[in-house]
């Protein structure tokens, strides 16, 4: 026990060293700082989704409004190297509003079945923690070629969803909530070294790069927790 014990621990700090060979101190430092934002931040989703869930505060379609809004106000509320923590709490609070927009469909599970939720998580966390390991022990900008693509791909399923608003083509539905996971998986490989770079050239905003991570991981929880109810329900009948 004590060898194996022994073993991982050596494995780990030969890990460690590696990153550190391979990553500059300010990257490392940048990219500390950008997870602990993200889990913050997951943090904040989760207290939203929880008062929403319990009826304690229910911001309904204001949350909706509040999210484009706040996501809008990052997007051209440039950081300046002065205004961080006016946008660390623009960051903070989409969070929470899209807690609240969580909230319903996390209620409407728990009512089916609240190990799903658990096993979304579960999944999420473990693949967003195995593909960031990936793209960092990777070569250096070896995936910045699927930025192109995915938003292509991410265009074309915006298409497909408005036509299937008109058609409401079941099949075109499960293939986008499937595809769309393994987009979310490399969307977090691209964004990953995508932040690295970045920091290279001189572009070290946290929240920003932050909120990058952050879609990403929300957007393969949500399409997760669909799939695994709708896998359940089908299972039941």
């Amino acid at each position: 026990m004590a060898d194996t014990a022994n073993y991982i621990q050596d494995r780990f700090q030969t890990f460690m060293n590696g990153l550190g060979d391979r990553y500059e101190p300010y990257v490392r430092e940048h990219l500390s700082k950008v997870y602990m934002v993200l889990g913050s931040t997951a943090a904040a989703t989760a207290m939203g989704a929880l008062l929403q869930m319990r009826d304690f505060l229910d911001l309904g379609v204001l949350a909706a409004v509040a999210t484009l809004i706040l996501v809008l106000g990052l997007h051209f509320y440039k950081d300046d190297g002065k205004n961080y923590y006016t946008r660390l709490g623009m960051l903070y609070a989409f969070g929470f509003c899209s807690g609240q927009t969580l909230g319903p469909l996390l209620g409407y599970i728990c009512s089916i079945n609240p190990a799903i939720i658990l096993s979304a998580l579960t999944g999420t966390f473990v693949t967003f923690i195995s593909l960031s390991l990936a793209a960092l022990l990777a070569e250096q900008g070896k995936y910045l070629y699927l930025g192109g693509m995915l938003v292509s791909v991410i265009n074309t399923m915006a298409l497909l969803s408005l036509f299937n608003m008109v058609f409401k083509s079941y099949f075109v539905q499960v293939t986008q909530l499937y595809v769309g996971v393994f987009v979310m998986a490399a969307f977090i490989v691209y964004d990953t070294q995508n932040i690295v770079e970045k920091c290279r050239n001189g572009n070290r905003d946290v929240v920003q790069h932050a909120l990058d991570l952050f879609f990403d991981v929300l957007s393969m929880f949500r399409r997760l927790l669909i799939i695994l109810t709708q896998k359940l329900k089908t299972f039941m009948v």
